[in-house]
């Protein structure tokens, strides 16, 4: 995104309102909902999911990371990568009036534990 739209992205001044705000609790939905619509994804949602956004030096980019946990504690791959997917698309909703250079990507699995 450029910068002015960071900008407005990290001081909460978007006319939509609070676009992160927004786009973590858009990413738990989707994490909780995640085998609704991947077949093959874990049976239920992760007992856990936590959600945190990392805004670049640069003040262009905006990076998600999510983490969701099962019951036992094991990872929960799926519902963390739609999580993540969902949030920037979020982030894209809420920003595309003011910025149409925005794009995402990639989304990627950083680690398994």
């Amino acid at each position: 995104m450029n910068a002015d739209t960071a900008s407005s992205v990290a001081a909460n001044t978007l006319k939509k309102g609070d676009v992160l705000g927004a786009a973590r609790f858009a990413a738990i939905q989707a994490a909780k909902s995640a085998a609704s619509f991947l077949p093959l994804a874990n049976s239920g949602p992760p007992r856990r999911t936590t959600v945190e956004f990392l805004l670049s030096d640069t003040a262009v980019d905006v990076e998600v990371i999510v983490v969701g946990r099962d019951a036992e504690g094991d990872d929960v791959t799926m519902p963390a990568l739609s999580a993540a997917t969902v949030a920037t698309l979020t982030i894209y909703d809420m920003c595309k009036s003011v910025d149409r250079t925005m794009s995402i990507g990639p989304v990627r699995l950083a680690e398994q534990g």
